[in-house]
Formats: structure tokens, sequence, C-alpha cells
């Protein structure tokens, strides 16, 4: 059984996951009870999580609610009532930083030291020279540098949300989007134009707040599907990022925001045919 947080299944949460069939985690996050002011905003939903986990052979995802109660288990309570009474473990996997219980008091040599169960230790995992982790990860997304954050993943970021009604905007300018708000508790791509994909399609994807209009709307990501026809209204679209094309701008017209649209287009359809073909 693998254990831990999950915050985005990255590379170093699947050699965590790797070998087991199940896998623990907690939702929400740990700190949104016990430090609601440092709970930091996740890479993945619960959805996408659950979804990347099956891709990754798990046969049984538990999911314990954590409460200010659960919160307040000792580490040893924790392994006798959960791990070895409830779950009848024989095994534990779990990344050299895990800690549970009370406080966070629970290390990785309590565990170690329970003759009831063995437990593998996964040391921390380097790309690139630096170390992967959740945070890092945030970091990169927040920043655009959807490539690299690839890179951390092990898969390009995913974000979904439903499609949601807007100004018809795009349409108007004969370039349709699905709308989507984004979930506050989430991280997204910083503000630009991003070639990925939405629906099995490829897409150009606007990450921002539309300067040109000068709506004053909130934080949007509006991906164009190449190529596709249909109404996507009330659906769970979930959106993939590739690559960052530009950041956001202001144009002095329709017409030049135009231009750059199909140029962002024909560049994000290239992409999404390049990585097609790698694949």
């Amino acid at each position: 059984m693998a254990i831990g947080t999950f915050d985005g299944v990255h590379v170093g949460h699947r050699e965590v996951i790797g070998c087991n069939d199940t896998v623990l985690t907690f939702d929400p996050h740990p700190l949104s009870v016990t430090h609601p002011g440092a709970t930091p905003k996740l890479v993945m939903p619960f959805a996408i999580k659950r979804d990347v986990m099956a891709g990754l052979d798990v046969q049984e995802l538990i999911v314990i609610p954590f409460d200010r109660a659960f919160s307040e288990l000792d580490p040893q309570t924790f392994v006798e009532q959960i791990l070895i009474d409830r779950l009848a473990t024989d095994s534990v996997s779990v990344g050299e930083s895990f800690r549970f219980g009370r406080r966070a008091r629970g290390t990785t040599e309590l565990l170690a030291s329970r003759p009831e169960f063995t437990t593998r230790v996964v040391p921390l995992v380097e790309t690139e020279g630096e170390t992967v982790s959740s945070s890092q990860i945030r970091g990169l997304v927040a920043a655009g540098d959807v490539e690299r954050a690839a890179q951390f993943l092990g898969g390009p970021f995913l974000l979904e949300g439903e499609v949601v009604h807007g100004d018809k905007r795009g349409r108007e300018l004969g370039m349709p989007t699905a709308n989507i708000v984004p979930d506050d508790s989430l991280v997204v791509p910083g503000h630009g134009v991003y070639a990925g994909w939405a629906h099995g399609y490829p897409a150009a994807i606007n990450v921002g707040v539309r300067p040109t209009f000068g709506s004053g709307r909130r934080l949007l990501v509006e991906p164009h599907l190449i190529g596709f026809e249909g109404d996507l209204y009330g659906q769970t679209l979930r959106v993939a990022f590739l690559e960052r094309l530009r950041g956001e701008k202001r144009f002095d017209s329709a017409a030049e925001l135009v231009a750059q649209m199909r140029a962002d287009v024909a560049a994000a359809r290239e992409i999404c045919a390049a990585q097609g073909a790698e694949r």
C-alpha cells in the first residue's frame, strides 16, 4: 500500500505508488484543516488525481476524509487503528519526507519499526538536478513553464472545469472557445496562450482576462478546439497543456487580435501534430 497526500501525482509520487495496487490518501489537503492560511494551490483536482493513479495500475484508492478529529490522531493510533486493524496492511510504501499523525510527529522510522508490515521508503527524486516536488511544480505552472512542469509530472499539466456560457466574443471573431472558470483552489498556468489538447482535439488555449476588450471579468481558461463543432456547455472539460506560445497581450483592434489568434491556432496545430507523432 502506498500512502501520501499526493498533491499532484508527479514523478516522485509515481516512484512511491509503483508496485502497489492500493493507495491511501487524504481529502481535503491536510493543511486546509490544520493551517488553512498555508493551504497551497492544488496541482490536481481529485478527479484527475484519481484517473492518473488508475493509469498507474492502482486497483484500489482509499480516501480518508481529513477533518479536525482525524488530525488529532497520534501516530501510533493511526498505525494500529487504520493500517493494522482496519486495512490489515502487510506492506507500506512512502516517500522519505512523509509525516503523519498529530502535529506530523509520525516518521518513516516509526513505520519501519512496526513488525506487522514491511516498509519501503522511497528517496526524493531528482530531475535535471532538481528535487521533484509539488511546490516546484506549482511554481513552474504559475510561471507558464508547462513544458518543464511536464518533466516533473511525468506527463502534461492537466486542468478541468465546467464549460460555462460567456459573451460569445470568440464566436463573433470566428474562433469559438469553451469557457472554463478555474476553481480558486487550483494552480493555473500563467496568463498567456498555450498549445494543448481538449476533449481529444488539438487546442489553442488562452488563459487570462482578455485585456483587448477590457471586460474586467475574472480569470478564464478558454480553449479553442481545432476542428471541433458542437456544444460543450455544462460538460466537464479536461485540458492538457503542452507548450506556451506567448504571453497575454492587448491588441489595438479586433482585426489584429484575429490575425494573432489564427497564428496561434496554426502553431498549436503544428505542436500537437508533432507531439502526437512522438507518442
